[in-house]
């Protein structure tokens, strides 16, 4: 592993370097509050930023805060969601407004513990959260960021453990928040799963480039494995049946005959929608969950 002090130092300062190549404007990338970092969070979730562009800003004018988002039914948060895709994050969110507004007096915490509270909070979330909004010193390690340690920095497939301990070994005291951004934003434009490599800003400082080998990513702690086929596939079910139900409640009859929904798979679709607490059937008919 090429990760010592001085690496990472030439490492840190090669990106802060860098960060005007970098810089996405994102919306959440230039707000320091809290509930919208929150959000923006929880709908990047295994989602692509240009999926989450056009809802983000329709959320928050819906929703500007938690207690706004904690008190409408789940049914409203589920109809913005639509399209976002795996709506259990919706669920989540709700739950989360209602928690902070309850138990935080409406004010997303600051700390990792606490934001750890919340429901679908997780390391990397939390540690995002409170970087980002709160200037914590914790680095946040997701499937970008564990590109970027395992091929920049190491070169070599790394463990959780230490890749948890490489994240915070790197990670610029001075501005968490800002150095957080930068390694997501490198891992997401450049040191991709196909990466970039001869175009990337911080080439000259890469461990993998400099030494070749097979690609260390690959099964790296962090980085995620690519997603199932979409089509066909349990999720798409579960999409067309809650769309259509964001029209209005519908007897599972009216649903089989929906366009792309699979009658066969109907009955466990809704099932499993209900367990998950987004749906409620009301005697012969079935609603978005009024939560």
């Amino acid at each position: 592993m090429t990760s010592g002090p001085k690496a990472l130092a030439a490492f840190r300062r090669s990106l802060l370097a860098a960060r005007p190549e970098l810089d996405r404007q994102l919306p959440w990338s230039q707000t320091s509050d809290p509930w919208a970092i929150l959000v923006s969070e929880f709908m990047l979730q295994q989602t692509q930023v240009s999926r989450v562009l056009p809802r983000y800003d329709a959320f928050l004018d819906t929703f500007p805060t938690a207690s706004a988002c904690a008190a409408v039914p789940l049914s409203r948060v589920l109809l913005l969601w639509q399209g976002l895709g795996f709506t259990r994050r919706a669920k989540n969110l709700h739950d989360s407004a209602r928690l902070i507004h309850e138990k935080f007096d409406g004010r997303v915490p600051a700390t990792l513990a606490e934001l750890r509270e919340l429901p679908g909070v997780g390391a990397y979330t939390a540690a995002a959260v409170a970087s980002f909004a709160f200037g914590v010193e914790a680095a946040a390690l997701d499937t970008n960021v564990g590109r970027v340690l395992a091929r920049a920095l190491a070169n070599e497939r790394l463990t959780t453990k230490v890749a948890e301990a490489l994240a915070d070994d790197v990670l610029d005291r001075d501005d968490p928040g800002q150095w957080n951004q930068l390694m997501i934003d490198l891992g997401a434009q450049f040191c991709r799963a196909a990466p970039r490599c001869d175009d990337c800003p911080v080439r000259r400082r890469c461990a993998w480039r400099q030494a070749g080998g097979e690609d260390p990513a690959l099964r790296s702690a962090g980085v995620s494995t690519p997603q199932s086929t979409f089509a066909g596939s349990l999720r798409q079910q579960r999409g067309a049946v809650l769309r259509r139900l964001g029209a209005g409640p519908s007897t599972a009859r009216a649903l089989a005959r929906v366009e792309g929904i699979d009658p066969d798979r109907l009955e466990g679709v809704l099932q499993d929608l209900q367990r998950d607490g987004l749906i409620e059937r009301m005697a012969r008919t079935f609603r978005l969950s009024e939560g």
